[in-house]
C-alpha cells in the first residue's frame, strides 16, 4: 500500500459521488436482489465508475463489488466497493448513506474510504496512519463508564430474535440513548467522537472494510461479536467502539 493507493480511492470517491449526486431525490429505476435488498440505478453506475477506474490504472488488482461481483479473485489487493451503503436512505432522500472504498492486503482492511456525496463529507485512512475527516484529523470521543455510551445500529430488523436480545441487553446498560438507521455514516460519526459503540449483525465484507481503518484510525476499534479482529473471513457480527477500553464490558452485557 503506497499513499497512491489512496489517492486512487479519492479518486474513486469522486467518481461514484459525481453518478449519484444527479439521481438524489430524482427519478431513478430499483428492483429488489435475490436477497430482496434493494438495489438503484445509482448504485450500478456508482459502482461502473469505479470498477472502470481500477480496470484501467491498477489492472492487476482484484475488485469485490456488491453490484457486480468479483475480479481477479486470486489478488493479494482486493478493492472491496459498495457504492451505496444504505440504499434505503437514499431512496427515501435521507443524505446519510454513503460509498465505502476498501483495499484489502491478503485478506485484511488496510486503507477506507467512507463518502457522504450530497453533505460533501469524507472520512479516510489508511492503516498506520489517523483518520482524515475534510481534511482535517479526527479522534473518537473518551467513554470511562459503559452507562455513560451512545450506542447506534441500522435497524432493529436486521437482527435475529437472538442477536436483537443480545443488543438491547447491551443498550440497556448504555445510557439507553440508541441511535437508528445511518449504516455506514454511523462509523464515522464514531470515527469524530459523536457516538460510542456501533453493534451490527449480518454484514457482508463490502459492508465492513472499509470501516476498519477509519475506525482503528482515530482510535477506536472494531472486531466481531467474539472480540476478534475484522478481516476477509469475519462473520458479519461487527462491533465498533470509540473507546477499545470498554470491550470487555460490552462483550459481557451482550452475554
Amino acid at each position: 500500500m503506497t499513499p497512491a493507493d489512496l489517492e486512487l480511492a479519492h479518486a474513486l470517491a469522486d467518481a461514484a459521488g459525481h453518478a449519484i449526486r444527479p439521481l438524489f431525490r430524482g427519478e431513478w429505476d430499483h428492483e429488489r436482489k435475490s436477497d430482496a435488498s434493494p438495489v438503484t440505478e445509482a448504485d450500478r453506475a456508482a459502482e461502473a465508475a469505479m470498477r472502470a477506474i481500477i480496470e484501467e490504472r491498477r489492472p492487476d488488482d482484484g475488485i469485490i463489488g456488491e453490484e457486480y461481483g468479483t475480479r481477479n479473485e486470486g489478488a493479494g489487493r482486493q478493492w472491496v466497493l459498495d457504492p451505496i451503503d444504505g440504499t434505503i436512505s437514499f431512496m427515501a432522500g435521507r443524505p446519510i448513506f454513503g460509498t465505502l472504498i476498501a483495499l484489502m492486503q491478503d485478506g485484511w482492511p488496510v486503507l477506507g474510504v467512507i463518502n457522504q456525496p450530497i453533505a460533501g463529507e469524507r472520512w479516510s485512512a489508511r492503516i498506520g496512519e489517523g483518520t482524515i475527516f475534510n481534511g482535517k484529523p479526527v479522534k473518537t470521543r473518551a467513554c470511562k463508564e459503559l452507562s455513560d455510551a451512545t450506542i447506534a445500529s441500522s435497524g432493529p430488523q436486521y437482527f435475529t430474535d437472538d442477536q436483537g436480545a443480545a443488543f438491547m441487553s447491551l443498550a440497556a446498560q448504555t445510557s439507553q440513548i440508541v441511535v437508528w438507521g445511518g449504516d455506514c455514516y454511523n462509523y464515522g460519526l464514531l470515527a469524530g467522537g459523536h457516538l460510542d459503540v456501533v453493534c451490527e449483525a449480518g454484514l457482508k465484507l463490502y459492508d465492513y472494510a472499509a470501516l476498519v481503518p477509519i475506525v482503528e484510525g482515530a482510535g477506536g476499534m472494531m472486531s466481531d461479536w467474539q472480540g476478534n479482529p475484522l478481516d476477509a473471513n469475519s462473520d458479519g457480527m461487527v462491533l465498533a467502539l470509540g473507546e477499545p477500553a470498554r470491550l470487555e464490558e460490552v462483550l459481557e452485557a451482550m452475554g
